[in-house]
């Protein structure tokens, strides 16, 4: 759903009546879910303003969702609640893009080195194998969402590989505040030709049977983005957070 869409969520339109509790979680996921998305896409970009009552009545609901939706997002780190001045967009902190890399990095390589331990690696071969041609006729079309979403399917095929599928959950939480920034670098900053030559290094390693160095090259996929922070400050310089950032901003700390 796009900012500004007059589209209101299914069940809430024409609704003088009371929502029951379940409906009102339902709403509240999908305003969360919503606007988590809008923030990561830079549809609603860092410091914008954030008012309940101009929410609810975009998106067609009552306060309540919108109010829930925007405690979840502020225990994010997404969201900053200012007092005396309202909700806003939580600028880019390079505090949260650490953090985010670093528990990536811890799960992404523990389930890295489980699957080369896991015997016949053939069928996962086969079908990273297959996200890679998929990729690389998507840079060739330059269409970066579908490239995206096999650079997801790229790594969640690892996951499954190592026998720990649940772990996938956790791990996209984890890496939430990397996939904002990587979102801003996709639009203009990172070349697609660069990640997949470093999704076929990866496989290249795997197919070698050189575990060390499929952790190498994962490794240096994982902690590419860092080198693209300064770039992206310097493109985008209103999105980060200033040296002197007002200490009156209250941010809620994520639950782990």
């Amino acid at each position: 759903m796009s900012k500004g869409s007059a589209s209101r969520f299914a069940g809430a339109e024409n609704a003088p009546r009371p929502a029951s509790p379940r409906t009102d979680q339902a709403l509240s996921r999908q305003v969360y879910a919503t606007l988590r998305d809008q923030i990561s896409h830079f549809v609603r970009k860092p410091y914008e303003p954030i008012s309940e009552q101009a929410l609810a009545e975009e998106l067609g609901v009552s306060r309540t969702p919108v109010r829930e939706a925007l405690a979840r997002l502020s225990e994010l780190g997404f969201v900053d609640i200012v007092p005396q001045s309202g909700s806003r967009i939580a600028p880019l902190r390079l505090a949260d893009l650490e953090k985010s890399q670093f528990l990536r990095e811890a799960l992404e390589l523990a389930l890295l080195n489980r699957a080369l331990e896991r015997g016949d690696r053939g069928a996962l071969l086969m079908r990273l194998r297959t996200e890679l041609a998929i990729q690389q006729a998507l840079v060739e079309a330059g269409d970066v969402a579908r490239f995206y979403a096999s650079d997801e399917q790229f790594h969640a095929a690892i996951g499954e590989q190592a026998g720990l599928s649940t772990v996938l959950p956790e791990m996209a939480r984890a890496k939430t505040h990397m996939d904002r920034f990587r979102h801003l670098m996709l639009s203009g900053l990172e070349s697609l030709p660069t990640i997949l030559a470093q999704h076929q290094a990866i496989v290249m390693a795997m197919a070698a049977d050189d575990a060390p160095g499929a952790v190498v090259a994962m490794q240096t996929h994982l902690r590419r983005i860092l080198a693209f922070v300064d770039k992206a400050r310097a493109a985008h310089p209103d999105y980060f957070e200033g040296p002197r950032e007002p200490a009156r901003t209250r941010r809620r700390e994520a639950r782990v």
